[in-house]
Formats: C-alpha cells, structure tokens, sequence
C-alpha cells in the first residue's frame, strides 16, 4: 500500500521537524500518492489528489474567507494533507481560521516547528511510493500466477477460497444469492465466530458496485457470475479499516480474480461432457427458450438419429434424492455420470430420445414414441433401466427421481411437456422415497414442494429478494420482526385480527406493524395480488433457508 501520512510524519527526516498534527487527525491514515512543494495560494489548480503538500506558508492569504478558501480548495482536489513549516511567516502558531477549516474539512495540517529540508522530505517519501508501486507490481503479478494455474487445473471453490484468503490474511466466504455459503476458510481464525448467523450479518451489507467495501462491517464484497447472470458474491471478512473515498481496497484486485476464477471454473465444469450430450442439450434448450424454431430442431434431431415428426412427445425430467453435496463442482460431475446413466438407460429400453442435463440438478429427455408404442410400458421400461443401471454403478444411496409431462403430437408442444415434467421432478424431491409408481405425473406437483427444489436456483433466490429484500435488510439492522409479522398475517388469511392476536399483539401495535412493511416495501396489503406475491415469496424464502 502507498504510505500514510501517519507513516510519512513517523519519518526520521520529519520527526527533525518536530512535526505536530493541529488538525484533521482523524484522517491521517490517508495515503500519500506524491509530494507537492509550493507556496502558491491557488496551488489546488495543478493537483491531481493524493498529494502532501509542504509550504513555508509565506503566500498564504491574510484574510480568514482566503485561509477558508485556501483549505476548502485543497480538500475538494483530495489532497492527503498540508504541512506548513514554521520561521518564514508563522512562528508559534497558524492561524485559527486556518486551523478550523483543515480540522471541518477533515484535512490534516501539521505544523513542523524545526525548519526541514523539503528536498530531504521529498526524496523519502518518493522513494516509499516508488517502493510501494512495485509491491503492487509484484502481488499483482503473484497473484496473476496463482488464479491463472487454478483456472488452468479447473480448480473446486473451496480451494478458490482458501487462496483468496492466504493471500489475504483474512477470512473468505463464498455464498450463494440467498446468503447461504457455499465454500469459507477462516484463515486461521474461529469457523463458529465467522459462520455464526451468516445471512443475517450477510444481508445487512450491501456496498454499491460489483466490488464494493463497506466501513461498517470491514468486509469487501464481490459479484461472482459470468455471461450476465451473478449466482453469488464472495466476501472478504476482516476488521474495519478507514479508507478515503474513491481510493480502492488493497484486495480488491486478488477478490475480483478469485471471483472470476470462481466464475470461469463454474462455465467450464459445465461445458466437460460429451460432443453427443452437448448437442442434445442444445436441441433442448433451444425448445424451451425459443432459441431454435421447430423446424430446426426437427431438422438437427433428424441428423442425431432422434426422429421427432409424426411421433408422440413425452418431456421426462431426471433429479437425484439424496443430501447435501460438499461443493458444487463435484455436483456437477455426477450430473454428467447421471446423464449419461439416463442416455444409456434409454439404449436399453430401446427408445429413442433427446437426452442432456436442463440446468445443475436435473437431466432432461425428449422421448420420441412410435405409434404402436404404449406409452406406459415405454416409461416403466426405462424407469426400470435406470435404477438398475444405478444400482450397478454403485449408486444405491442415491434414488432417481422421473418426472414425466403429458405427451404432445407435435414437436411445437414439446416445450409444454418439458416444462411440466420439470414442475413434476420439482415437487417429487419434496415427496418421501419409496412406496411410490415407477415414475411422477402431474398429480404429485405442489407448491411447497417446488419451490423446496428450485431453492438453489439463482432466479427463484432473485424474486426472494426482490420481493422481502429490503423488509430482510430492516429485520437484520434494527433487529425486527416485521418478516414474522407478514407471515402471521398472510397465515391468517389477511384477517388482521386473528393475526394480531395469533402474534399475542394489541391490534394497533400490530396494524402499526403491518403499516412499517407497506411502507418498506412500498406496497398495499389490501391488493390481493400483491399479498399472493409476498405469500409466495415467504415460502420460497423457507425453501432456500432448509
């Protein structure tokens, strides 16, 4: 880092000065970029900020508004601090109206009581920031080196974190949109203090920008996403330190390559699969977003051997029952084991399908049926393929979850029967395993249970947020209830009284409560669209805390 000011006057060539800070000493950890020798009054003009200013003092106005001038100017350019040496214009002490405008603009002003060389000054100070400069150069280079092997070797998060955090000094966390955390490294320090009600502490720390630093808490936050679409933020946790305004964290550069590195390694991990199951994760994502027409995608599934006209479409959606996985990367592996069990099931039964992974957690499949195919026995087939493939792959732990959509008579409609398979393998993971058909229809979909899986899911995370976002972040600073409050009242079907006395609440102590959530959230709870968004948004915000 650049030397403070702190630093420069704890220099031997200016403690001879007998140095003595007569104000703005609350800021003399402001870094010095440079040195500025002038006696000039309108010195402010050819400055750039950053700089310490030496003058002897003897052009100084004489008045009080041009001393007031004076220090305002150079406080505007963001000057780190002016010191005036006494013995040419000032002898014991500097003028007040000095004195008062450094100390209400926060600019340090020392007074040297012992004259100085400024030369001598200049060359130690310059020589500290040529020093500085090239340990930036160095750490930049370092950590250049170590994020450029890591991206190279596809490395886990948790070991992206643990270098943020080395190179740091300090705690790392990596968390997901929810401000649940992904991967951490205490960095020598207490786990429990760090991780102790993470997503509280977490949501009430939101500094502007991508990469941003908030005084108050001391932590550093970065986005981690790519292609426009942010999943997380990765977090540098450490003790509070003063930074000026506009000068940069000095581990904002290492947090924002680990962020990348994070974000590189998520997009590669998902592109190692097959050239086969590439190209029909592409025929199925063009059908659901629109991407491809149907034209095109009869055409192209036509050339992979997977004939789509004049055949009846079943959407079937593969998930995994099982815990929790220790990092996301490793989910995504036996995503493509499991996709490739699916393809191979499908070889088995002797059906013909579009088969790749639809998102992090599931397998989708285009089943193409002929007309003398029943649909049942197709779907019973391949049900019991893959749980015996899974069996033999040593995957007994682990239940596959088959989701299967109504069938369509066209390839126009297959974007219907996708997505409601998708519903269908949403809520069945919800469901107890076991004792169940071989596979889940429409019947099985619930609210509750669909939003239990879409909880990791960065745009369900982004309506919780944009929904209760700010009512989370009031609860968090001021220690509320209000989320609570919401929660009760929209339990009690929007009845005020039964809320207010299910709360143990006077009614006006609770309509006062539910007067403060409109207003944070800017909305009307007499809408009943409005309540229904909330309403959901609770339960998706339960989902995503499990």
């Amino acid at each position: 880092m650049l030397p403070t000011v702190a630093r420069v006057l704890d220099l031997d060539v200016m403690r001879r000065g007998l140095p003595q800070v007569v104000a703005g000493a609350a800021a003399l950890e402001r870094p010095v970029r440079w040195v500025h020798v002038s006696e000039l009054p309108d010195v402010a003009g050819v400055l750039r900020g950053g700089e310490l200013v030496l003058s002897t003092g003897i052009a100084l106005p004489e008045d009080r508004d041009g001393l007031a001038r004076y220090v305002r100017e150079l406080a505007e350019v963001g000057v780190a601090g002016l010191v005036i040496e006494f013995g040419r214009r000032y002898f014991d002490s500097l003028p007040r109206a000095l004195v008062a405008a450094a100390e209400r603009h926060g600019l340090p002003l020392v007074a040297l009581r012992r004259e100085l060389k400024f030369v001598a000054v200049t060359e130690a100070v310059h020589a500290l920031v040529v020093n500085a400069q090239l340990e930036q150069l160095r750490v930049s280079e370092a950590v250049h080196q170590v994020f450029n092997e890591l991206a190279t070797e596809g490395a886990e998060p948790a070991e992206v974190v643990r270098q943020v955090a080395r190179m740091a000094g300090a705690p790392v966390v990596l968390e997901n949109l929810a401000h649940q955390v992904l991967a951490h490294d205490p960095a020598g320090r207490g786990e429990q203090e760090l991780l102790e009600n993470w997503e509280h502490r977490s949501r009430g720390v939101h500094p502007a920008g991508r990469t941003g630093y908030d005084p108050r808490s001391g932590w550093l936050v970065t986005t981690v996403g790519a292609r426009g679409q942010d999943w997380g933020r990765l977090v540098l946790v450490d003790e509070p330190v003063p930074l000026p305004q506009d000068v940069p964290h000095p581990h904002a550069m290492l947090l924002e390559r680990g962020a990348a590195t994070l974000a590189l390694n998520r997009l590669v991990v998902r592109d190692r699969e097959s050239l086969e199951r590439q190209t029909h994760r592409t025929l199925l994502s063009g059908i659901l977003t629109h991407a491809l027409t149907v034209s095109e995608v009869a055409l192209r599934a036509q050339a992979l051997g997977v004939p789509l006209e004049g055949r009846r479409l079943v959407g079937v959606v593969l998930r995994q029952r099982q815990g929790p996985l220790p990092a996301a990367l490793e989910a995504q592996a036996r995503l493509r084991d499991f996709t490739e069990l699916a393809a191979t099931a499908i070889r088995t039964s002797r059906l013909s399908a579009l088969v790749g992974a639809l998102d992090d957690e599931g397998v989708g499949l285009l089943v193409a049926l002929g007309s003398q195919q029943d649909e049942h026995a197709a779907l019973e087939s391949f049900a019991a393929a893959l749980r015996r493939l899974s069996a033999e792959a040593g995957r007994d732990g682990v239940e596959p979850v088959i989701a299967v959509g109504s069938s369509v008579g066209s390839v126009r409609d297959a974007r219907r029967t996708l997505l409601e398979a998708t519903q269908v393998a949403d809520a069945a993971l919800h469901d107890a395993p076991g004792g169940r058909a071989a596979y889940y229809r429409l019947p099985d979909v619930r609210l509750r249970g669909l939003l239990h899986l879409l909880r990791d899911d960065e745009r369900l995370q982004t309506y919780v947020e944009r929904e209760l976002g700010p009512l989370l972040a009031y609860d968090a600073e001021h220690g509320g209830q209000l989320v609570q409050m919401l929660r009760i009242y929209l339990e009690q079907g929007r009845n005020k009284s039964a809320a207010a006395d299910a709360a143990h609440l006077s009614r006006p102590s609770f309509y006062d409560r539910l007067h403060k959530v409109e207003r944070i959230l800017g909305i009307d709870l007499d809408q009943v669209e409005s309540c229904l968004s909330l309403h959901v948004a609770l339960l998706a915000l339960d989902a995503v805390r499990r």
